[in-house]
């Protein structure tokens, strides 16, 4: 009998847990569309699992070449952490704090900047049009003004 009890025990743990991390995949999949809309990308493309990688790559203003290195060990990890730091400057979320945040609680951070109506899209933080991640300033060409 008691024997029974724990391996029913066993199964309603699992059977919660099964869920909640399913709760917790579709609050970060809605929340990648959300940040996808956000960027003027489509929001469906969170759904198909390479192609959001790749949209990412756009929205970020990584080069594209880089997706090959996903494919060698610790390179990927390093593109990776790189991907999740430009995200965050692409959406204002500058500082070692949200750099932290997204890389380390990701699951967190992507459908809470999602859902934050005080979240804007920047611009591309990398790149030849890079203009997020620069605390405002976009160097021009000619002098510095002059003031008297």
């Amino acid at each position: 009998m008691e024997q029974q009890s724990s391996g029913m025990m066993g199964s309603i743990f699992g059977g919660i847990g099964a869920l909640v991390y399913m709760a917790i995949f579709v609050l970060v999949i809605v929340g990648l569309w959300k940040l996808f809309e956000k960027a003027g990308k489509p929001g469906w493309a969170s759904l198909i699992p390479i192609y959001n990688v790749i949209v990412m790559f756009e929205i970020v203003g990584k080069p594209m070449w880089q997706l090959i290195l996903f494919l060698v060990p610790l390179a990927n990890l390093y593109v990776a952490i790189t991907l999740y730091i430009g995200l965050a400057k692409s959406f204002g979320k500058t500082g070692i704090g949200n750099y932290l945040f997204i890389i380390f609680l990701g699951f967190i951070a992507i459908p809470l900047w999602g859902f934050d109506a005080a979240t804007r899209y920047l611009g591309p933080s990398e790149g030849p049009g890079a203009t997020a991640g620069s605390g405002g300033y976009v160097p021009t060409a000619g002098p510095p003004p002059t003031t008297y």
